[in-house]
């Protein structure tokens, strides 16, 4: 019986064998070939180191230069993976004093690979300047694809993924965040965005009172041990994040669309927020507060209230 076990684990694991043996050798494969001169857009892993690529493993330990957003960062994933190349800073405060230097060691023929603190380089950082310099230039520009926050967390939200937009970070202040919002109001996609956790309570009330009871979706640590997910209406998940201990970290926040939410809200649903507001409002304010608060529109909420008062009379 032991014996058949034995043989038993032995055909188990046969598969796992040939993929860490397959794997070693696209990447021997990637090592061997030389790397031609350009710049490389890098992506890294947001969380789980495990994450990383084959090519970027490839690229990394071959690039004459890693320009990274924050070296002491960076240098713990070159380090896990036993890449020593030449590492250098590039990041919103020096970029205007660095980029001619690395514009100046591209165009002498070098392979340069610019990496962000995590996930894809040129999301929400200035690296986007030094590809249009570089393009400017005839220089050859690679994007090696990879781990990328905005999508993880999109695609975990549960909320529509045919159309969105990654709005980046809101202003800090709540005046300019809640003008910002109205901007984003009426936009027909769902909504990305990134808040830090000390922002991320106040941010959501003023997400809620301009964008209403949409569905939405908060996450952390994404691809990390303790990644969580909190799903729900933005005025709930705002009153529970009140509740919370200090948040530390960047946040993902997903919206749903206009057109997604008001698809989820129920006839039932409007004619009980408009009862509650007809005890203490006009027909006509209560279907306008109404319709503001779930995002739903007005006529919508004009013919359910003439139906459920004709009931009544």
């Amino acid at each position: 019986m032991r014996v058949q076990d034995q043989r038993n684990e032995e055909l188990d694991e046969a598969p796992r064998r040939r993929t860490i043996s397959r794997a070693s050798e696209v990447l021997s494969e990637l090592m061997m070939r030389p790397l031609q001169p350009g710049l490389y857009l890098v992506a890294t892993p947001i969380g789980n180191l495990a994450d990383i690529s084959l090519r970027a493993l490839a690229v990394l330990s071959r690039a004459d230069l890693i320009a990274a957003e924050d070296t002491r960062h960076s240098k713990k994933l070159l380090t896990h993976f036993g890449i020593a190349g030449e590492l250098t800073p590039y990041h919103e405060h020096n970029a205007e004093r660095e980029r001619p230097r690395l514009m100046a060691r591209l165009s002498a023929g070098q392979a340069i690979a610019l990496i962000s603190d995590a996930g894809t380089p040129l999301v929400s950082d200035p690296g986007y300047k030094f590809v249009r310099e570089a393009l400017d230039q005839g220089i050859v520009v690679t994007s090696i694809p990879g781990p990328s926050a905005v999508l993880a967390g999109l695609t975990v939200a549960g909320l529509p993924t045919d159309t969105f937009l990654f709005a980046g970070f809101l202003p800090p202040k709540s005046g300019p965040r809640r003008g910002r919002l109205e901007e984003l109001k009426e936009v027909p996609a769902t909504l990305i965005l990134f808040e830090t956790g000390p922002r991320l309570a106040k941010s959501l009330t003023d997400m809620a009172a301009i964008l209403g009871a949409r569905e939405a979706a908060i996450a952390k640590e994404l691809t990390k041990l303790h990644e969580g997910v909190r799903r729900g209406t933005l005025d709930r998940i705002a009153r529970e994040i009140q509740d919370s201990e200090a948040l530390k970290g960047e946040f993902v926040v997903v919206i749903a669309s206009p057109q997604d939410d008001e698809a989820e809200i129920s006839d039932a649903n409007i004619i009980e927020q408009l009862e509650k507001a007809l005890n203490v409002e006009s027909f006509r304010d209560a279907v306008r507060s109404v319709a503001e608060m779930l995002q739903v529109k007005r006529s919508r909420v004009y013919q359910l209230g003439l139906v459920m008062t004709r009931k009544r009379d």
